[in-house]
């Protein structure tokens, strides 16, 4: 039987891509506006450290507008001046659940992006879409962990990383750990197979 050829990948235009980085910037100012709203609606002893922990997120969501709208510029195009809708709650752990959801969002996108940039050449982009995807996936694990969604079980050892592997083996994300070695979480249909998170590749 002949194999069923894959699909093509999705053709990326410099005007695609200004378009897309726009999307990705009102993400930003979405990120933005939530951490500094959440940042001061929060209350309860137990969330004072996250409070504090958020008014750092909207200082680094700030500088990736700043980098975005620099190469939206770069690339001819016009940064927006929209945001995507803030949710907002009066319960603490429902306004954490609305930013771990816009961070997953976020790093899709951003992986997607990094991508299309080489696809067009425009590797220098595409790198600083990389940083921006490091301190997003720092801001996905502290809500995580806010959260405490990690259970005992799935916690992976990871060196210099078992927080994050651990979170990342929860939401399904892969990542490059800052030890010296190249280590990848995977999915959390590899956890259900395999019966646990797999091992850093160390």
């Amino acid at each position: 039987m002949a194999q069923a050829k894959q699909a093509p990948a999705a053709e990326i235009s410099r005007d695609k891509l200004i378009a897309l980085l726009n999307e990705d910037l009102a993400r930003e100012y979405q990120a933005i506006i939530g951490y500094v709203v959440y940042s001061q609606v929060l209350k309860g002893a137990e969330y004072m450290n996250v409070a504090a922990e958020l008014e750092k997120h909207a200082g680094e969501e700030l500088s990736h507008a700043l980098i975005i709208s620099n190469q939206i510029d770069y690339l001819g195009g016009m940064p927006t001046a929209a945001q995507k809708p803030v949710r907002t709650s009066a319960k603490a752990k429902e306004m954490l659940q609305f930013d771990l959801a816009n961070e997953t969002e976020t790093i899709r996108n951003y992986r997607q992006r990094v991508h299309q940039c080489e696809q067009l050449g425009e590797f220098a982009i595409a790198e600083h879409i990389r940083e921006i995807l490091m301190d997003e996936q720092d801001h996905l694990i502290a809500l995580a962990t806010a959260l405490v969604v990690v259970p005992e079980s799935r916690i992976t050892t990871c060196p210099g990383r078992t927080r994050r592997a651990a979170a990342a083996a929860i939401f399904s994300f892969s990542f490059r750990c800052n030890c010296s070695f190249s280590c990848r979480v995977g999915s959390r249909s590899d956890d259900a197979s395999s019966g646990s998170a797999p091992p850093c590749a160390r």
